[in-house]
């Protein structure tokens, strides 16, 4: 049995717009997925990461290049591909007609279970992912929550080899985001290998083996959440809470002689720092000739956030998370 699981060659997608216009929305990346792994897959809005997940999970057919599934390839074989993954996406796919439990049953079935070890599957994910009660309940009255947690029940049914899951604790309380964090632990402790994307940073940095960074379709960088945070010019960032920010703030600190970048994040002016024990007194001072106050001021190591920045220019998390 091979190490990788899925293993993505030169992969490109191009949508026409006009009779002579076209987007490249993937632009020929590849990489590898290892068996049993947790593989984040992670880009800022118009990276192209839903089409590539489209791509992966046999629901768009790429312009050219190459998926293999357990060696197999997925554009020549997609239906054995479906059999091997299971996919959560990131709109409700839920059939609204059906119960609860009949969204489980129907989709056990269709991937060739028996009634009796479907119904006894659907026990147990019913019961942990906290829909017991309200299995007989048509799905059209569900919270966004709970139908986040049935997706995730249904995409789990059938044993899948490796499960996509796009963003798939958005929506989800902390409580519940714990819950499915524990299912997808002991899932992947038993075997399954886990393709992750989200847009909380917190996520793929404890959790992952390995994350991939995408944008403008293309691959930037991949590697542990250590070696992404190791491209980071510096590991030594200070954190600057103001009064009121002006973009002209950040120009004004890339040119102080110990700041190496700068960049504004959540309302948070960031300077990147050249040494490990970067002078306080002067970012102080330029502080002071600032028009404005200071809020707080603190001093901190580099986060996969901050890798993400780095690579892409973007914020990870944006208004409406849309990609």
């Amino acid at each position: 049995m091979s190490e990788i699981i899925l293993k993505v060659e030169n992969l490109k997608k191009e949508f026409l717009l006009s009779k002579d216009r076209k987007i490249n929305a993937v632009k020929g990346i590849s990489f590898e997925v290892k068996r049993g792994e947790i593989f984040g897959f992670l880009g800022p809005n118009g990276a192209g990461k839903s089409t590539t997940i489209s791509m992966l999970t046999t629901q768009k057919e790429p312009t050219s290049g190459e998926i293999l599934i357990d060696g197999q390839s997925a554009l020549e074989n997609p239906a054995l591909a479906r059999r091997k993954i299971g996919v959560v996406a990131q709109h409700n796919n839920l059939d609204r007609g059906l119960t609860a439990r009949e969204n489980l049953i129907f989709h056990a079935k269709y991937f060739g279970m028996d009634e009796a070890t479907a119904n006894k599957r659907a026990d147990e994910y019913l019961e942990k992912f906290g829909l017991k009660d309200r299995q007989h309940d048509y799905v059209r009255g569900f919270s966004g929550g709970m139908a986040q947690r049935l997706k995730i029940a249904r995409a789990i049914m059938h044993n899948p080899d490796i499960l996509f899951l796009d963003e798939p604790t958005t929506g989800l309380d902390p409580s519940y985001r714990t819950i499915l964090w524990e299912q997808m632990l002991a899932l992947n402790k038993a075997g399954t290998t886990i393709f992750l994307t989200t847009h909380y940073m917190e996520e793929p940095e404890q959790l992952c083996d390995r994350i991939a960074i995408v944008d403008q379709g293309e691959l930037k960088a991949i590697g542990t959440a250590d070696e992404l945070k190791a491209l980071i010019p510096t590991n030594n960032i200070i954190s600057i809470k103001l009064a009121a920010l002006d973009l002209a703030f950040v120009q004004q600190a890339k040119a102080l002689p110990e700041v190496e970048n700068a960049t504004i994040q959540n309302g948070v002016l960031l300077l990147y720092m050249k040494h490990e024990r970067p002078d306080f007194n002067q970012i102080l001072e330029w502080i002071k000739t600032l028009n404005t106050s200071l809020q707080n001021v603190s001093l901190s190591t580099s986060t996969l956030d901050d890798a993400f920045i780095h690579l892409t220019g973007k914020e990870s998390i944006d208004n409406g998370h849309k990609k």
